[in-house]
């Protein structure tokens, strides 16, 4: 009895590390060829999700994580931010919701790949496109081109998070989750702007990453002349037309967009579930390999992290994952089924030959065949508002508008990307009587609140005749810069006279406040206050 016991302990340990092992990411070598990305010698069709560390607490990182792996991801994204990890030269910080490290052990323990943005310009709608101010005062400094002092420090930051990844081990090569990295970002639709530096700095750029020896592909998204052996990637709502610069590189969809960014003023955007399937399925329908989700749970810019015109705090993007970490139906659930559909045709898809099909004039077919003669087929309706009856390999299949249906045996419809069967949800936010933490018993636990001085009384910091550069008046410690002035209605003037109303006309390209002060019955002095827009020069 007591030989069995032990035998069935052993075996019992033995099965939970096996369940532990296989939890945990890895791979060992990754490289690509025409089809995809090969991982320890196996093609591979991959869903990604991009979630970025910053704009979500530490507590929700797990919880993250591990609703994207249920809907179906196989890797997470994120950018990393170089602002916020290097406060002045030299000077890093890695803590609180900036803890890189902490963040690839979740996703590594969650079984999932990493694909690390390093930039590290990131756009993002984060402040400054996430490059550190104090590098605007750096002496000859002029950002993204064949700058020295920027390509310097540039270099310097990215070598410093490859040494991090590589000293825990992260890589592919060294057993860790990260299958890919990429330097800059979007630099080719700009690149033109830089005239003589441009193309320069972009070459650098990719030579520079090579150099950093890290065993996996980099990538540069929308840089259209990414030199081998750099993947050139697609960011964009559609991306089934977009082509490798290259017949050797697989077709990689970096950003695919669920939803928007938020502004102040305007219209919250949203994207149906039904037109991002769509887009998906068509990837894959023309030889996609790699789709990422920007984003798969957008978060929140915390502080004054966000950054472009009027972005605002909530950095939800209609993602399949809200803001508050909550899936988002049907979206979320929609998708989920979408990559069940299109994984069951994994292998046919990246080992099967494909061709294509007309069957109207905005309908199609393409049908996948591998050696074992096993089949898989998209029938696509790219008409925007008719449904219509599609003859295909005699069968009738009804395809409604603009939408793709999937059969993974080129007979069966597994998904049609244009029927839902999920309700959709609603958050509906309560109000509550938010108390002290340590009425509840949790004293380690506080509320942490950002708190920015905007006013205008007391003394002048300087005085100016004539606006001036926000950045360099503030150093970016602040997004208010107020302008004061004063007006002297004289006694004479003649709406006094006549009874009238005098109009002050005030044009502006910002943020306009206005503070009014009567003086007495006959004079009015009147303070204007203008608060500039963080990105512009102009009130």
């Amino acid at each position: 009895m007591a030989d069995a016991i032990i035998s069935r302990s052993i075996s019992l340990s033995l099965c939970i590390f096996a369940l532990l092992f296989i939890e945990v990411s890895s791979a060992s070598n990754v490289t690509y060829d025409s089809r995809s990305l090969i991982i320890d010698g196996q093609r591979k069709l991959l869903f990604s999700a991009s979630i970025h560390y910053p704009r979500s607490v530490p507590a929700m990182w797990p919880g993250l994580v591990k609703t994207a792996k249920e809907g179906g991801v196989d890797a997470i994204e994120t950018y990393v931010f170089w602002n916020g990890h290097e406060l002045s030269p030299g000077n890093y910080y890695f803590e609180g919701r900036y803890d890189l490290v902490k963040f690839v052990r979740i996703v590594r323990e969650a079984g999932l790949y990493l694909i690390l943005r390093i930039g590290p310009f990131v756009a993002a709608e984060w402040n400054f496109g996430g490059i550190p101010v104090w590098l605007h005062y750096v002496p000859g400094t002029v950002f993204r081109t064949d700058s020295e002092p920027f390509k310097r420090h540039m270099q310097n930051f990215t070598t410093y998070i490859v040494n991090m990844m590589k000293s825990e081990k992260f890589f592919a090569s060294q057993g860790g989750p990260i299958i890919l990295a990429q330097v800059e970002n979007e630099y080719g639709d700009i690149e033109r702007v830089y005239g003589e530096g441009g193309k320069p700095y972009a070459m650098w750029a990719a030579s520079m990453a090579l150099s950093q020896n890290i065993g996996v592909p980099w990538i540069m998204c929308q840089q259209y002349d990414a030199p081998d052996p750099v993947i050139n990637t697609c960011n964009s709502f559609y991306c089934d037309q977009f082509k490798p610069n290259s017949p050797n590189k697989p077709k990689i969809w970096t950003e695919n967009w669920p939803g928007w960014f938020r502004t102040f003023g305007s219209k919250v955007p949203q994207r149906t579930p039904e037109d991002i399937a769509y887009a998906v399925a068509r990837f894959f329908q023309k030889g996609g390999s790699l789709n990422n989700y920007y984003m798969y749970h957008g978060g929140t810019n915390f502080g004054r992290t966000s950054g472009g015109p009027f972005i605002t705090t909530s950095y939800d993007y209609d993602a399949p994952i809200d803001e508050y970490g909550i899936p988002r139906f049907p979206k979320w659930g929609h998708l989920k089924q979408l990559h069940e559909a299109i994984k069951s045709c994994e292998h046919t898809l990246l080992h099967g030959e494909p061709a294509s099909l007309s069957l109207g004039p905005a309908q199609e077919a393409d049908i996948y065949t591998d050696n074992s003669g096993t089949c898989a087929a998209f029938i696509a309706n790219m008409d925007e508002e008719n449904d219509k009856i599609i003859h295909f390999r005699n069968a009738s299949y009804h395809v409604p508008a603009w939408s793709v249906s999937i059969l993974p045996d080129c007979n069966n419809v597994a998904f049609n990307t244009a029927k839902v069967g999920f309700q959709t949800s609603v958050v509906e936010m309560v109000p509550e009587d938010l108390r002290s933490s340590s009425h509840i018993g949790l004293k380690g636990l506080q509320w942490d609140m950002f708190v920015e001085k905007a006013g205008i009384w007391g003394t002048a910091d300087f005085s100016a005749n004539g606006l001036v550069d926000h950045i360099n008046s503030t150093r970016d410690t602040t997004d208010y810069l107020w302008y004061t002035t004063s007006l002297l209605v004289n006694e004479n003037e003649g709406f006094f006279s006549k009874g009238t109303q005098p109009i002050l006309v005030v044009s502006s390209k910002g943020t306009l406040s206005m503070l009014l002060s009567i003086r007495n019955f006959k004079q009015a002095d009147l303070e204007i206050a203008q608060s500039q827009p963080l990105i512009s020069n102009v009130p």
